[in-house]
């Protein structure tokens, strides 16, 4: 039986080191720009003649275009529609990512703690920024809100800085954990079905069954990680 880790190893296909520092283009980095590919091609393709009776194409992506504007809607309400082109690449590239890794000889770089942690903490850096811009100076007043005795500052503070960093932490470990369980059943059972030869077709079924799931999970997850990624974009830009 093969190991079940081995399809989440990183593994170099262009080499480059500059001054130490490992540049290179890996399998990872690969899987990224395919999936960007994928989503810019995909649209490009839906979406170059657009009739009042949609394509199939066209119906798709504007079934996409709706899904994340209702998202937006009930979570930032109308002022959310300028952040519509941050929260659409989000969710493409996150949802796209789940997928692909279920094709056979690719790789999902969305089980990785490090991509899925640097996307997070971008999204942090992005969530502060927003705050800045629509609050300005008042966006510190996250850390201590309206009311709150002065003498409690050295309590609060703290407590509401460390809930800010633990955000990027946990939309990371529930992306990533998620799609690792699924693709270690998924490689555990592929082995049983090669092992037992004839009598294979039982776990054969059950893996059938499960990449389906799977699919729905990888979707799942990614609307997780947008809708959440809107709530504390909202709490950022909102007054309190």
């Amino acid at each position: 039986m093969e190991n079940p880790l081995e399809q989440f190893e990183i593994k170099r296909i262009i080499p480059w080191q500059v001054n130490g520092f490992d540049l290179s283009f890996t399998n990872s980095a690969l899987c990224m720009v395919i999936t960007v590919a994928f989503v810019f091609l995909f649209f490009e393709i839906c979406l170059r003649k657009r009739n009042i009776i949609p394509s199939a194409g066209q119906a798709i992506s504007e079934a996409v275009y709706d899904f994340i504007q209702g998202m937006i809607g009930e979570t930032m309400g109308k002022d959310g529609v300028k952040y519509f082109s941050f929260v659409f690449t989000l969710f493409t590239f996150i949802a796209c990512g789940n997928l692909l890794g279920l094709f056979p000889y690719s790789f999902t770089f969305t089980s990785h703690i490090a991509a899925v942690g640097t996307l997070s903490i971008f999204c942090l850096l992005l969530n502060i920024f927003f705050g800045l811009k629509h609050r300005g100076w008042e966006y510190f007043r996250t850390f201590f809100p309206h009311g709150i005795p002065l003498v409690m500052a050295p309590l609060i503070v703290p407590i509401e800085i460390l809930s800010m960093l633990s955000k990027p932490f946990s939309l990371t470990i529930r992306l990533a954990v998620n799609m690792s369980v699924g693709h270690i059943t998924l490689k555990i059972l592929g082995s049983f079905i090669v092992v037992l030869g004839i009598f294979g077709a039982i776990p054969f079924v059950i893996d059938m069954c499960i990449i389906m799931f799977e699919m729905f999970i990888a979707l799942l997850q990614a609307y997780i990680y947008t809708i959440l990624s809107c709530v504390y974009l909202s709490q950022a830009i909102t007054e309190e």
